[in-house]
């Protein structure tokens, strides 16, 4: 692991790394947030996935999480949307290639040389922080369009991994969706069955979640017929899984909107914190 760069952050270290995957075939970049109490001892951890065209660098310094896993003594880890470089498939469609690697695991030429985001966030990412960064472990994971379909997928698919779940204004039904359809076939092929563990509408239809979770969508996001919430929410309710789903009158899809409500996920994700 390569340090790119280290800056004190609200009594705590905000870095910026580097690694060579063996999952993704090439050079990541990923940041590390930790909190002022990490000195002492182990913290837990929140995970938060970015959404499309972003980097590690984006909520890093537009989604003001850091006061308050500071606040509340939690690290979070950034890790990148995609694969990148040199020999790294890419599409001139910013919803498909370098910065859209949307969490999965792309079984279909030419992505799958590299677009191994699911293991890699899974387990090659956590892998390495837990053992370099004095890190509990103890996991939420959280994330922003893109990025919230992929924490809610993640997390579903993996209840003994996270022990906490939110999502803002995320890729909600993307089986359903031009956001989606056109990046599960081209990462997982053509049979929609293989769609199915990477749809978080989906997944609560067919497993359930047996902890809540938080979920917030601005009322004027211009992606609003993208994202569909209102399939995730019908989801929810009719698993009858506890949670707060939030309608928030007058937000678009802007880290203002992220920014604004960070301090909630942080708290909500710190609650319950094993």
């Amino acid at each position: 692991m390569k340090t790119i760069s280290e800056n004190t952050c609200f009594g705590g270290t905000q870095g910026v790394y580097s690694h060579t995957s063996t999952v993704c075939n090439c050079d990541m970049t990923f940041a590390v947030y930790l909190p002022p109490q990490a000195k002492s001892g182990p913290v837990p951890v929140l995970w938060y996935l970015s959404g499309l065209t972003c980097t590690h660098e984006n909520a890093m310094t537009k989604a003001a999480l850091q006061e308050h896993a500071a606040r509340r003594g939690m690290a979070v880890v950034y890790p990148d949307t995609s694969p990148r470089g040199e020999g790294v498939a890419d599409d001139e469609d910013y919803a498909l290639g370098q910065g859209a690697g949307f969490y999965v695991n792309a079984t279909q030429a030419p992505w799958a040389a590299h677009f191994q985001m699911y293991d890699y966030v899974l387990t090659e990412l956590r892998e390495l922080v837990m053992a370099q960064f004095p890190l509990a472990d103890s996991h939420g994971i959280t994330g922003h369009s893109m990025g919230g379909h992929g924490a809610l997928t993640l997390a579903l698919n993996n209840p003994d991994k996270f022990a906490s779940v939110s999502a803002f204004a995320p890729i909600a039904n993307p089986t359903a969706s031009d956001w989606g359809r056109v990046q599960l076939a081209a990462y997982l092929g053509e049979d929609e069955t293989a769609w199915q563990a990477h749809d978080a509408t989906v997944l609560i239809n067919a497993k359930g979640w047996s902890r809540d979770v938080l979920i917030d969508q601005g009322t004027s996001d211009q992606f609003l017929e993208l994202l569909k919430p209102e399939a995730l929410s019908a989801a929810l309710a009719s698993a009858r899984i506890p949670g707060v789903f939030r309608m928030q009158p007058g937000y678009d899809h802007s880290y203002y909107f992220v920014s604004t409500f960070a301090g909630d996920h942080v708290d909500w994700h710190a609650d319950r914190a094993g």
